[in-house]
């Protein structure tokens, strides 16, 4: 079954995991959010494409919850002893990943070019593709001013009063042909698990008017009043949201049918099937890194 995942942080790149354990080789494509992409030093860092291609490949460092298992930091304690400053940790493996990119990029390659060729580098049976080759952004605007995705995540850890979120260049950008084939291919397209403001929105604005309800499926990222990784519910409430799965369905219901909620939410259930969805209930979790979670949906289509 050709299934599209649309990732953007752990739980969409984890789910995506599962999947191609699942799947024949070639039959999963990745969309990855582009939007909190950001340059250090002259190199393009794809943080959502970077850590998909990790996570698919075995070797995503789950403990420190980015990068490579195992990597070192000399080249970055190196440049903190020449006065950079160095809070955004890029290890020497991860490194060589946006070394590859940047030199891509600078003969002339589409940023998808260089996404799906680091996927052939990393042995993948599977394609990664950027949501788009142009220029996304997602710019947070809080009490100390407007910062950068990687400022406020990395730098201010989230501190700074949230105020609001605009994603620079959404409105315009384009989908690759790759992506457009992709999702017309689709028997299934499934929105990850992550966060529907800053991962998954961005990606809709580039792709929404290319999915089909009947064929998209979405998947909760709030279980028993809780976000299993990120700030999720403390961003929605921030902006005047509920954090409940119920407001994840209404943002998700002009692009999806079909909505899956965590066995521990099934009370929901009625009042998201009267929205118009059709409603799957099970174990949302991830405890075995995806399978159980994919196969449930895979069968369900």
């Amino acid at each position: 079954m050709r299934t599209v995942v649309l990732a953007g942080g752990t739980g969409g790149a984890k789910l995506a995991a599962g999947f191609q354990s699942l799947l024949a080789p070639g039959d999963l494509t990745v969309i990855a959010n582009t939007a909190d992409d950001d340059e250090f030093w002259g190199l393009l860092v794809s943080p959502d494409v970077d850590a998909t291609i990790y996570r698919l490949a075995g070797v995503f460092d789950d403990v420190a919850g980015y990068g490579q298992k195992g990597d070192t930091f000399q080249t970055l304690e190196a440049l903190g002893r020449l006065g950079e400053a160095t809070w955004f940790r890029i290890g020497d493996r991860d490194l060589a990943t946006h070394v590859l990119r940047a030199a891509m990029l600078n003969d002339g390659c589409r940023v998808t070019e260089t996404a799906l060729e680091l996927c052939k580098r990393f042995h993948l049976p599977s394609r990664v593709l950027p949501m788009s080759d142009d220029k996304v952004r997602t710019f947070f605007v809080t009490e100390r001013g407007t910062l950068s995705f990687q400022e406020y995540f990395v730098r201010e850890r989230l501190a700074p009063a949230l105020h609001a979120i605009e994603i620079a260049g959404g409105d315009t950008a384009e989908s690759s042909p790759e992506v457009a084939a992709a999702l017309v291919d689709a028997d299934v397209v499934v929105i990850g698990p992550s966060n529907p403001l800053i991962s998954i929105g961005p990606i809709l604005k580039v792709v929404g008017p290319l999915l089909h309800r009947e064929r998209t499926v979405a998947v909760t990222p709030i279980v028993g009043g809780r976000a299993l990784k990120g700030p999720t519910i403390e961003m929605l409430r921030a902006l005047g949201f509920e954090a409940t799965p119920l407001q994840v369905a209404r943002t998700y219901l002009p692009v999806a049918g079909t909505f899956v909620l965590d066995s521990r939410d099934a009370g929901a259930a009625g009042e998201i099937e009267a929205m118009g969805y059709r409603v799957i209930a099970c174990d949302t979790v991830m405890a075995d890194g995806g399978g159980a979670l994919a196969k449930a949906i895979s069968e369900a289509f």
